[in-house]
């Protein structure tokens, strides 16, 4: 019996690891940049446009989201949001340290990369790994319609009270249908994630897009008015799963591939 019991399992096993190779994982590094002042953005912006996104292209990595919040210009520090996909984390100390050796990023990133304390590029860079959820794995182009400058990026960080109750409210999202109903009412997603290595754990991130802001607030009320939410709130088994939610409306700077 236990001969006939493991050769299905054995199958199923190499099955599953085919699937993996075939699909891959999907992770993304978020890289905040932290800067107080406009010729720091000016260093900034130069390096990920002329340098850093024409090397990661050259690599086979595409889809690079540049993003700064809509209150950026009002805000005493400032940040720029970089979304960078990798199909495996190996892949991230292997760029960094291909980005450094390479001579074309060495010139056209030279004012970013040679900056010392005297004047620094940036006051501080915060980076977060994630993985991407089960029931959305990759990241998504959104379809919008409306000029970019009218683009509305909304990332979310939902961070949870314990590791049981964090994996309670990824469950919401993946088998409870929370992805499903964003689906439905057309919220244009860019990515649903998992934070695997960052300043805030236990959390999960997401970004959503719309045309303007009418239309985020539009889409925003068809949600908390939809049926399928509304019977989802009601499960005790997902109540009490987000100890802190953090909202960032966000406008993609004019290199961005979003």
């Amino acid at each position: 019996m236990k001969k006939l019991f493991f050769f299905p399992f054995a199958l199923l096993c190499l099955f599953s690891v085919a699937q993996n190779k075939k699909t891959g994982k999907n992770f993304f590094e978020l890289r905040v940049y932290e800067y107080k002042s406009e010729k720091q953005q000016t260093v900034i912006d130069q390096y990920l446009k002329d340098a850093f996104k024409p090397y990661m292209q050259s690599k086979g990595i595409h889809k690079i989201g540049v993003f700064a919040p809509i209150t950026n210009d009002t805000a005493a520090l400032k940040r720029i949001y970089v979304l960078i996909p990798y199909k495996d984390l190996n892949q991230i100390p292997q760029m960094h340290r291909g980005l450094m050796a390479d001579k074309e990023v060495a010139e056209k990133g030279a004012e970013y990369l040679n900056a010392g304390m005297e004047s620094p590029a940036y006051t501080r860079m915060i980076t977060y790994l994630l993985e991407g959820f089960r029931f959305a794995p990759a990241l998504m182009l959104p379809k919008l319609n409306s000029p970019l400058e009218e683009h509305i990026y909304e990332l979310r960080s939902y961070e949870g009270p314990s590791e049981k109750k964090y994996l309670k409210k990824v469950e919401m999202f993946n088998e409870g249908g929370e992805i499903d109903i964003f689906s439905r009412l057309n919220f244009n997603p860019v990515f649903y994630a998992e934070t695997i290595s960052g300043p805030t754990m236990p959390n999960l991130m997401y970004m959503t897009s719309f045309e303007n802001m009418k239309d985020r607030d539009a889409h925003w009320a068809a949600f908390r008015d939809d049926p399928q939410w509304k019977e989802l709130l009601t499960r005790k088994e997902f109540d009490k799963t987000v100890s802190k939610n953090v909202t960032l409306l966000l406008k993609a700077r004019p290199y961005s591939d979003y």
